[in-house]
């Protein structure tokens, strides 16, 4: 599509992270153009800039003013501090947060939200044709900027507004973080048992599976659901050297028993 600003099409990313890293593959991949990456680190801003054969630098002055677009991707802490510091004069400028407002960018004309919701990391760069894109921007003309590249990154596109993304963010957590920090509990006390936590290879991919082709609600199995209260207090005492895990195991087993009464009423 035409650019709706009227300049020059081309890209600056402010990050150096995981997520901005395959964010600059994925870019590149397609034939969008980034001028520069900026890194308050120059040794991250250099790593990156270097395996994509883009312009880097540590200062905010060496950045262009007239670019497309300003993809911000970095920690949301970051987010207020880079926005005061960037000096433009025309070109969108986008947060990839799945947390932060969008008027957070409000002290430009054109501004918007890319989040990528995604769990990226450094062993691996992230193919964006599977990644959903959430966009979100502050006119018509902004939006269907962002739309075009997000839809030219990924099959998954998007539109959602800062309280909806919150709420997929908090999810988000939900679904990824802590279902991680559940396999990380099951690891150790498979550990002390001298298991491999492979063993789980199949369960994890056949419960995700059916999760993402039925409602979750309807899956749950186990001994909480069953009220099987034998089996739940046999796993307590089991848990005896782990007594943070024995919480977390009583307040996840109660939340899917009431659960289970509130659906039985």
């Amino acid at each position: 599509m035409t650019n709706p600003l009227k300049i020059k099409e081309n890209i600056v990313l402010i990050g150096s992270g995981k997520l901005a890293t395959s964010l600059a593959f994925a870019l590149k991949k397609v034939g969008r153009n980034i001028d520069y990456i900026y890194s308050r680190s120059l040794t991250n801003a250099k790593k990156l800039g270097e395996a994509t054969g883009i312009q880097f630098t540590d200062k905010i002055s060496d950045l262009p003013q007239n670019a497309a677009l300003y993809i911000i991707s970095i920690t949301d802490s970051a987010i207020e501090e880079i926005i005061t510091q960037l000096k433009i004069s025309s070109g969108i400028v986008v947060h990839t947060s799945g947390s932060v407002e969008m008027d957070i960018i409000k002290p430009y004309d054109n501004y918007g939200v890319f989040y990528p919701l995604m769990q990226f990391t450094n062993d691996k760069i992230t193919n964006f044709k599977n990644v959903p894109v959430c966009i979100e921007a502050s006119n018509v003309n902004n939006f269907q900027y962002l739309k075009t590249l997000a839809e030219d990154l990924s099959a998954q596109v998007y539109a959602m507004n800062s309280d909806q993304r919150r709420f997929l963010h908090l999810g988000a957590v939900f679904v990824c973080n802590f279902t991680n920090l559940n396999y990380v509990i099951a690891e150790e006390i498979l550990a002390k048992q001298g298991l491999s936590f492979d063993i789980f290879g199949r369960l994890i991919s056949e419960t995700a599976s059916k999760a993402i082709q039925k409602s979750p609600a309807t899956l749950q199995t186990g001994p909480a659901v069953r009220k099987d209260y034998n089996i739940i207090e046999k796993h307590i005492a089991l848990l005896a050297e782990f007594p943070e895990y024995q919480e977390i195991y009583r307040l996840l087993t109660q939340t899917i028993i009431d659960k289970k009464n509130k659906n039985e009423l």
